[in-house]
């Protein structure tokens, strides 16, 4: 019954995390917020930092603390123990009042305005910008953006987590992705101005049924044992709302026509999106076992980029591969390999396996 009026199925004891206290709890504060974004800049705690500070871009499909979860797996917080000053985007929730947000605005209004108020808290023009998933997509189209716009030092080194920016090999998501299925998302869309988050939860779990839906089924209802404390599900029950019209461009232009990897056949923010100008040095993360940016779709982009390019492979999947951390013994390894030959299959032939977390 308690799961009905949730509408949703209880993928863990959600009472055994508390926002604040033992999730998402690295100190911090808002330097900076707008229509679409709040800009946290967490305390350091090294006597000294690092000159040019970190800022992290995550998706706005889930919460911003995926990479601030519990203090001993907190990438944000192993970063801040070592001396390096970061910030993190955390977007807004949207509802209706955001209908006609764009993802033009997400890069103008989102990620730019965040790299100006990192310059004005603390006087470092350049930045490392760490984008996750989508937050990578966006970081992608960012680097274009500012290269058109001659300003790309702005960005010292570019890091994309899980990234998709060719969605030719989308992988286990095509299958809701045609004109027919984008078309009704859009006609259901105009009601409220937004895809609820439960809709969007329901048809990533969709892609993970056995492990997403049945497993809990089977042990909550069946066997009636009460869900396990999760981090990760915690935080992915915790679903965000995804905004009309940013929503339909996303579908159509990046996953339905695949313009974002033909130079100028996308216009974002009234640039023409050239990922083949990019110079800027970037660290290409994927997981192997990943369902939602499978790795030899991202793996794409080291064939894009034209600046200095490093590509790594962790085990695991969209997230357990990424909050791989050392702190927790490193549960799964990770492949290099320095040559980046078009054959992510040559790639991975070649490359070397290392023990222990990417980070």
């Amino acid at each position: 019954l308690k799961d009905l009026r949730a509408g949703r199925i209880s993928m863990t004891d959600d009472k055994a995390f508390e926002l604040g206290k033992n999730i998402a709890a690295t100190p911090g504060k808002v330097v900076f917020k707008n229509e679409l974004l709040q800009l946290i800049q967490y305390e350091p705690v090294t006597e000294k930092v690092f000159a040019e500070p970190i800022l992290i871009i995550p998706a706005w499909i889930n919460k911003y603390y995926i990479l601030d979860l519990q203090p001993d797996n907190s990438m944000v917080k192993w970063l801040v123990g070592r001396g390096f000053t970061v910030f993190a985007v955390s977007w807004v929730n949207p509802d209706e009042r955001q209908r006609n947000v764009s993802f033009g605005d997400y890069l103008e209004r989102g990620a730019y305005a965040a790299l100006k108020a990192v310059e004005a808290a603390t006087g470092e023009r350049a930045v490392h910008l760490g984008g996750y998933c989508l937050g990578g997509t966006l970081s992608a189209c960012l680097l274009a953006w500012l290269h058109a716009r001659g300003e790309q030092d702005r960005v010292k080194s570019a890091t994309f987590l899980t990234t998709l920016v060719d969605f030719s090999e989308a992988g286990d998501l095509r299958v809701f992705i045609d004109e027919p299925q984008i078309a009704a998302m859009e006609e259901k869309m105009k009601e409220k101005g937004y895809l609820d988050g439960q809709e969007m939860a329901v048809t990533f779990n969709l892609l993970r049924p056995v492990d997403l839906i049945w497993s809990f089924v089977i042990n909550n209802y069946m066997l009636g044992k009460n869900p396990f404390p999760f981090d990760l599900l915690y935080w992915n029950m915790d679903a965000t709302r995804m905004p009309a019209k940013m929503h339909s461009t996303y579908l159509r232009e990046m996953y339905l026509h695949n313009r974002l990897v033909q130079p100028g056949k996308l216009v974002i923010a009234n640039e023409k999106m050239d990922l083949t100008r990019i110079k800027t040095p970037s660290y290409l993360l994927s997981t192997r076992e990943d369902h939602i940016a499978p790795w030899k779709a991202a793996y794409i982009a080291t064939q894009q980029y034209r600046g200095e390019v490093t590509f790594v492979l962790a085990e695991s999947g969209h997230i357990a591969g990424v909050i791989n951390s050392p702190e927790r013994n490193g549960k799964y390894g990770y492949f290099v390999n320095a040559d980046l030959p078009p054959d992510p299959d040559r790639w991975l032939s070649k490359a070397t396996r290392k023990e222990g977390s990417w980070w």
